[in-house]
């Protein structure tokens, strides 16, 4: 009887099953934002074993939208889904170069296309090379195209009207992924044109304060986080820059058992440049 991964998958669970022909290995990277190093290893140079790429910047992002990483539709997600050889019963697996960064982004978008069978790798790559699994370079290849069939699941994006209306709604807990220098505007914002500072409301919850050495905490560790500060059964917003880091809040959120939550897409980069919408600094 196989073993579905539905949060987390650890490089030694992943490594005795690279040659299970229903496991689907995507590297979500993204290229490093603002100051983050260039990662050592990396696409196409460096990759898992039969790894596919799933191209957040490109086909899996909204490009007409004026902002970054936007949610696709539902066609264009099945679409590119299915181009990658993404079957119903696919076990997928996502990581980024970066450690945990970007893979969760990938994460929270099947689950929003109704898929549950999805994972994120520990440590992503660099634990990955740090074990020294085996790596490979990119095979451009020609691969079966899969029956993916999306069945969106609502509320698990938002815009900003929704999050104008919750800010001060005692029951939802606004979270911020950003690092506190950029949640209290003393840095500028990495993108021109967008104000520094955060929501009127907002809580900061820095998205590396859930990891330890690259790696999730512990579980009842990260439980104890969302506690102190959404309580136990509180409706949860997830924002960031651009709605890559906040997927990684929304993960561990999900990991811990809280079943309401929203990542609002259009995230700093959007509320950061709109003048009607407040902006905070306290």
């Amino acid at each position: 009887m196989s073993i579905t991964f539905k949060h987390i998958i650890t490089p030694e669970q992943l490594l005795s099953n690279l040659e299970a022909t229903n496991f689907a290995i995507l590297d979500a990277s993204i290229s490093p934002v603002g100051n983050t190093a260039t990662p050592v290893f990396q696409w196409p140079q460096q990759v898992v074993p039969n790894a596919r790429r799933f191209d957040l910047e490109g086909v899996f992002s909204d490009q007409q939208s004026p902002l970054p990483h936007t949610m696709v539709s539902t066609e264009v997600f099945t679409r590119q889904a299915r181009k990658l050889a993404i079957n119903q019963d696919s076990q997928v697996v996502v990581y980024d170069d970066q450690g945990i960064f970007s893979s969760a982004r990938a994460w929270w978008m099947f689950k929003a296309m109704g898929f549950d069978k999805v994972a994120v790798l520990d440590g992503g790559l660099p634990l990955w090379c740090q074990k020294q699994f085996p790596l490979e370079a990119a095979k451009d290849r020609v691969l079966a195209r899969g029956n993916f069939v999306a069945k969106p699941r609502a509320g698990y994006f938002c815009d900003y009207h929704k999050v104008s209306k919750v800010l001060t709604d005692a029951d939802v807990s606004v979270m911020d992924a950003r690092g506190a220098a950029r949640f209290y505007g003393k840095v500028a914002e990495p993108r021109a044109g967008v104000r520094s500072g955060h929501m009127p409301g907002a809580v900061n919850l820095p998205y590396s304060e859930l990891l330890s050495e690259g790696r999730f905490k512990a579980k009842g560790e990260l439980q104890q986080q969302f506690r102190a500060l959404a309580g136990e059964q509180k409706s949860l917003v997830m924002t960031c820059g651009s709605g890559i880091t906040a997927c990684i809040l929304a993960f561990v959120a999900d990991y811990c058992g809280y079943r309401d939550v929203s990542v609002y897409d259009g995230s700093w980069s959007e509320w950061g440049q709109k003048l009607s919408l407040p902006v905070s600094c306290d």
